[in-house]
């Protein structure tokens, strides 16, 4: 990851941390249809490595206790959504990635819907906070940014 996208994360939610993932999810599976357009078999199985990666974290870090029937439904679409994946990688299918494609996006829709919710996620507390004048240089008065170019 690049300093910029680091830097990006740095202050988001964790559903701004949620749309990320499933954005990774999204692209290293377009770079599993474009390894099976090449019939680069090592391109097209890195990539659903990492897809795969991700669905098992975002899995693992699922809190049924507390999440009730969201989580459930959460734990069975990434259960399905990792067997088409591994379906279509077996199969060099790009139709089968495609369709996971479409899944996880209309997933990760909902998700943003919640990220741009500030009653259900609100900012981060460091992001709350006004800047002190010692800290950013360009603090202006009243609590305003100024930018320079």
């Amino acid at each position: 990851m690049n300093g910029y996208q680091e830097y990006a994360l740095d202050g988001a939610s964790a559903v701004d941390l949620v749309v990320a993932l499933y954005d990774g999810i999204v692209r290293f599976l377009y770079q599993a249809c474009e390894a099976v357009d090449r019939g680069d078999e090592g391109g097209r199985r890195a990539a659903v490595k990492r897809a795969l990666d991700i669905i098992i974290h975002l899995q693992a870090r699922l809190r049924m206790d507390v999440g009730g029937s969201p989580a459930e439904a959460l734990s069975e679409f990434y259960a399905a959504t990792f067997a088409q994946i591994l379906q279509g990688s077996q199969a060099a299918s790009r139709a089968k990635f495609e369709n996971a494609i479409a899944c996880v996006r209309n997933v990760r829709e909902a998700w943003r819907q919640v990220a741009q919710d500030g009653t259900i996620n609100p900012a981060p507390a460091q992001m709350l906070m006004p800047p002190r004048r010692e800290d950013n240089a360009y603090a202006a008065e009243a609590g305003q940014m100024r930018w320079n170019a």
